[in-house]
């Protein structure tokens, strides 16, 4: 029987924000690993629920996406993997009552890591690519709700994000979002 090993859990510097490492075995043909497990995200105190999974993928290096969230009832927690390529992931905390409102987090994702990095709810969260033809793998504990769909800037001076290269390629709707208050 094989037994699998657990993922690793790593809070950052803003509440409820997690990094995932999977644990792979390896042996002749390559290396297996667990990443993701409702028993994991619940012993963590994580949201388990995965309702829809979403890809994006980006032609371009410095192509920026986000800062998005949902509000209300309809807020999610995401769990956020690289598959291709590699992406800076942010995540911004929203949350009115959090000791780390308006902190931000970042961390590289990988496609070689193969981590993730897990927001909860309340959170805004964007990303840029740091290579050409990169691919994200999303899960969401809440269905899509347009009504409910946000955003803020990912210049806002408000959060003072440190992007680490140049935003080349950027929506209409992701540049123009209005100051935070």
């Amino acid at each position: 029987m094989c037994r699998l090993r657990n993922m690793k859990f790593r809070e950052l510097n803003v509440q409820g924000v997690f990094e995932v490492r999977p644990e792979p075995i390896g042996d002749e043909r390559g290396c297996f690993a667990r990443t993701w497990c409702q028993r994991e995200f619940e012993l963590q105190g994580l949201n388990p629920l995965v309702v829809q999974c979403n890809s994006s993928f980006s032609t371009r290096k410095g192509t920026l996406r986000g800062m998005h969230y949902q509000r209300g009832e309809h807020a999610e927690a995401k769990l956020i993997r690289c598959t291709k390529g590699s992406i800076y992931d942010v995540a911004v905390d929203l949350r009115v009552q959090s000791p780390t409102f308006k902190r931000w987090v970042a961390i590289t994702l990988t496609a070689a890591d193969r981590n993730s990095l897990y927001v909860p709810e309340g959170c805004a969260h964007g990303f840029l690519t740091l290579e050409d033809a990169t691919e994200v793998f999303y899960q969401m504990s809440e269905f899509y709700d347009g009504a409910s769909a946000r955003g803020v800037r990912w210049d806002d001076p408000a959060f003072r994000i440190a992007w680490p290269a140049k935003v080349e390629v950027i929506s209409e709707r992701d540049r123009t979002y209005p100051d935070f208050e």
